[in-house]
């Protein structure tokens, strides 16, 4: 693991953009959660949707293992991270894993 975290600072392969790219995705999810958390509503949420971001972040992130391992990675796994929660509570708030159903 110790080698793992000293190979994600490895800068040479960095890019400042998908970097950016990823801290603008970032900043949406921390408000979404909290306004799912504190509304308990999931009204106009598509847990198919949330579903394909997650998967999209896991393809990120086995890209950066298997290819490209920098810092980046983190931002990645804190987006996929913050995903699941809102992906989460939707499941709790709502009728479970159903994703043809329409939330009320």
């Amino acid at each position: 693991m110790h080698d793992f975290l000293l190979a994600t600072l490895h800068m040479k392969s960095m890019s400042i953009f998908e970097a950016g790219m990823l801290i603008c995705f970032g900043a949406s999810w921390p408000f979404a959660v909290r306004k799912t958390y504190l509304t308990k509503s999931v009204k106009g949420k598509s847990k198919f949707f949330l579903f394909l971001i997650i998967l999209g972040y896991v393809f990120g992130i086995v890209h950066k293992v298997m290819y490209s391992l920098d810092f980046v990675i983190w931002l990645y796994v804190i987006n996929l991270l913050l995903v699941a929660s809102d992906l989460s509570l939707c499941i709790k708030y709502s009728k479970g894993l159903v994703f043809n159903e329409e939330n009320k």
